[in-house]
């Protein structure tokens, strides 16, 4: 059953990391290596069963293939997720171990922070394996990734802004943000200085108390952050919030945020159809892989932040296909993204050979 879901998905590869004495139980997903090494951070959650994590490093790897071909970066997609508590289950063992599983890829697979890790985290998986970005400067990497996402994501809402209302002024719009993590609270800060008109939720309320305190945001139940009569919807928790049942609630006439996988395609026509303009996520929060890649090949502050600037770019050829092909921005971006793949791997072989395992996957992508 394993390899017919491989299959089917596309990914080349799937690690289980077990280590009983570290408490490590883990799972390694790498869905493509055309473009280079597979990239993409590793996610701690506790996992209600095996099955659940797998299907989630499964649909995060992919969506990293994605992600950074959009962003232009040569590095392939890639996720690793860490079955545990974040708040309780930590230890310095604990990503050692995960460090060695890393290594022993050889560098086919790069890790970084991601829900529930930190900067702090990756400076133990790299005592075992230099196949690690995202750790602190003084080891030549850019540290906290947040910041950067966050910055990518303004760029992608001016894009969207102007696409939808003609002007990419931030501060003239209204924005209901949900999710005030380390990512969506760099996002409240950024709109908050630009004189955005704020409301926000999140399940913790000592976060939302800091929004309110600290941005002047308007403080919202969780449940009713749909209704809100605000001009963006901004998902920046996780996946998948927008659905079926809550996206008849949305007021909002734009869908911009930091979160991964914030809806299906289908949920996504529907709301083309109710005249929503959703900006793809992995086009939109690509600013964080953007600035831990250059780690690669050696850090440098100034490009990562002209380089998360393309950002607005990308989006604007994405809704130039949507509107030339008659598409929902959620296929212009695949489109897009597997083009590249595809061309890119063509030009890795040798001369007249073709890529028919990837081609074959793009074809029945979605």
């Amino acid at each position: 059953m394993i390899f017919e879901t491989l299959d089917s998905s596309g990914h080349e590869q799937v690690v289980l990391c077990h280590n009983a004495d570290a408490g490590l139980k883990a799972i390694i997903a790498i869905h493509s290596t055309v473009l280079g090494p597979a990239l993409g951070g590793v996610r701690m959650r506790p996992y209600a069963s095996s099955d659940d994590a797998l299907k989630d490093a499964l649909r995060l790897s992919r969506t990293m293939t994605y992600k950074n071909a959009l962003a232009g970066l040569n590095v392939g997609g890639g996720k690793a997720v860490l079955i545990g508590d974040s708040t309780q289950d930590k230890t310095e063992v604990l990503f050692r171990a995960f460090g060695r599983y890393v290594d022993s890829l050889g560098g086919r697979y790069i890790t970084a922070e991601d829900v529930g890790t930190n900067v702090n985290d990756m400076e133990n998986v790299y005592r075992e394996t230099e196949y690690v970005v995202g750790v602190h400067q003084v080891h030549g990497g850019s540290g906290d990734p947040a910041p950067f996402t966050a910055y990518g994501a303004l760029q992608g809402l001016m894009a969207t802004l102007n696409r939808k209302f003609g002007s990419e002024e931030i501060g003239k719009f209204s924005y209901a943000v949900q999710g005030l993590g380390h990512i969506g609270m760099e996002f409240v800060k950024l709109l908050k200085e630009r004189g955005a008109k704020l409301y926000v939720s999140d399940l913790n309320p000592d976060l939302v108390e800091r929004a309110v305190s600290e941005y002047g945001a308007e403080a919202v139940k969780p449940e009713e952050i749909y209704e809100v009569n605000a001009d963006v919807f901004s998902p920046c928790a996780l996946e998948g919030s927008i659905d079926a049942q809550t996206l008849p609630r949305l007021k909002a006439k734009v869908i911009c945020g930091t979160a991964n996988n914030q809806m299906s395609h289908v949920v996504g026509v529907e709301a083309h159809k109710r005249g929503i303009l959703y900006a793809p996520d992995y086009a939109v929060n690509a600013g964080g892989v953007m600035n831990v890649s250059l780690e690669i090949d050696g850090y440098n502050r100034e490009r990562a932040m002209r380089m998360m600037r393309n950002i607005y770019h990308n989006l604007g050829k994405i809704y130039e296909l949507a509107d030339k092909e008659g598409l929902t921005p959620h296929y212009a971006a695949d489109r897009i993204a597997e083009a590249r793949i595809a061309a890119i791997g063509r030009l890795k072989l040798p001369m007249g050979r073709s890529s028919p395992r990837f081609m074959g996957h793009l074809r029945g992508a979605h």
